[in-house]
């Protein structure tokens, strides 16, 4: 099977005319992604606004590039795994509910990697902006609802921001893209708009402290590391090396000095003293989750359908904290070996794209790091329903595609002004 592309120029709007199908389609995606932070109401402005982006952009057509088929078969036997241990249990809302969600955000990660594929570096533009704006909102609510409610001395509380999530440990996992591509820009010389990116920065990495999420700050600093071990290697000069290692050390050292003058508060002291220490009650013993965890294993291996979506916690009176668990129980040996499978193949690709020279190496060198400690923190926290989980592994597998659509055509940078043709949902 060959691959072929047509590169047409893009038609310049006729004097008079108002309506562009693809710029309302761009305006769509930008406005999807930007509402990623609203999601303290069901059905949040996101879910609406990417079922109306999807319905857009599939109206028009679309290609399916073969190397993300693996992507399409892992998340579709992942996803019928979980319908199949739903069978007994279809009559109760909540399970049935959770697996029509479960193909929805699987359903959306095949968008962002079928989108992305096509027309990518604008795409990547249109993705990286929204998200970034998402994150600057996520930020400024976190300090705003900090001040508001926690912030005067002397109130000793031990609470933590969750902005628009409902949850805190979501709001500092989605900073993570946000605050690794801001850090990118500032450590690539790209200054020209420093004065509203560094503030940028500082708000993301503030909606990050304050919420207090252990794995959050652990993931960031690990995606960091990896994002800049990257651009050290990939880097084109040892003065580009110099200087990114320069910069690299300079956020860290901004980040030192605020985290040391947040500490200076004595609410945020008390917050921050009760979430590092490692040990805590519903951790710790056999009846902790790190212990239902190893219990739960046994229990599974004798079970080819797992316990049912939803079960493990009427089991156990715990959810699992571990996706790669709740995977092998809600989802079955299907759904669980699935799922080990996804991220053992993303892990692959990802690499390779972040290692390898091609014109979405730098947006990789994002989207990956996020993506790989989202696949760690799967093992500390349930990420399965996560929106910005199906967005990275998406968009990982979507740049891949493109960098096998640019290898095809010889290696050829993207011409200006130039789009793909859409053919309708054509397998190339």
């Amino acid at each position: 099977m060959t691959m072929t592309e047509t590169l047409v120029s893009a038609p310049r709007p006729a004097p008079g005319r108002r309506f562009s199908f693809p710029r309302l389609e761009e305006s769509l995606f930008w406005l999807t992604v930007a509402s990623g932070s609203v999601v303290f109401i069901e059905p949040a402005p996101y879910d609406l606004l990417i079922l109306v982006t999807i319905g857009v952009w599939a109206w028009r057509g679309f290609s399916i590039h073969r190397t993300v088929l693996p992507l399409v078969i892992l998340l579709s036997a992942w996803t019928l795994g979980g319908f199949i241990g739903l069978i007994p249990y279809w009559n109760e809302p909540d399970p049935s509910l959770y697996m029509y969600n479960t193909l929805y955000l699987s359903i959306t990660c095949l968008f962002f990697a079928f989108f992305l594929y096509q027309r990518t570096t604008r795409r990547l533009q249109l993705l990286f902006s929204a998200y970034i704006v998402s994150c600057v909102i996520a930020g400024a609510a976190a300090i705003l609802s900090w001040v508001a409610n926690f912030g005067l001395e002397e109130l000793q509380s031990a609470e933590r921001a969750t902005a628009f999530f409902k949850d805190p440990n979501v709001l500092g996992s989605y900073m993570i893209i946000g605050f690794l591509a801001l850090t990118q820009r500032l450590l690539l010389g790209r200054m020209k708009h420093w004065w509203i990116e560094l503030p940028s920065l500082g708000l993301v990495a503030a909606g990050l402290f304050l919420s207090f999420s252990r794995g959050s700050w652990g993931a960031t600093a690990f995606a960091l590391a990896m994002m800049v071990g990257f651009l050290i290697v990939t880097a084109d000069t040892r003065r580009m090396r110099r200087r990114i290692v320069t910069g690299a050390a300079a956020v860290l050292m901004m980040v030192a000095v605020g985290v040391g003058g947040a500490l200076s508060v004595d609410s945020m002291r008390t917050s921050f003293s009760e979430r590092v220490s490692l040990g805590h009650d519903y951790d710790e013993g056999p009846d902790g989750r790190f212990g239902r965890q190893v219990r739960s294993i046994p229990m599974l291996l004798d079970r080819p359908n797992g316990f049912g979506p939803l079960r493990f916690r009427l089991t156990f009176s715990l959810e699992p904290h571990n996706s790669y668990i709740n995977s092998f129980a809600s989802n079955g040996w299907l759904g669980g070996f699935s799922f080990i499978a996804l991220a053992l193949a993303t892990g692959f690709v990802g690499f390779r794209l972040c290692g390898r020279s091609h014109p979405y190496q730098r947006q990789a060198q994002v989207l990956f790091p996020a993506a790989f400690v989202y696949f760690l923190q799967a093992l500390q926290i349930d990420i399965d329903h996560w929106r910005m989980f199906y967005l990275s592994v998406g968009a990982v597998w979507g740049l891949e595609a493109a960098r096998a659509r640019w290898l095809a055509t010889g290696g050829a940078p993207p011409l200006a002004g130039t789009t793909t043709a859409e053919p309708r949902a054509q397998i190339i």
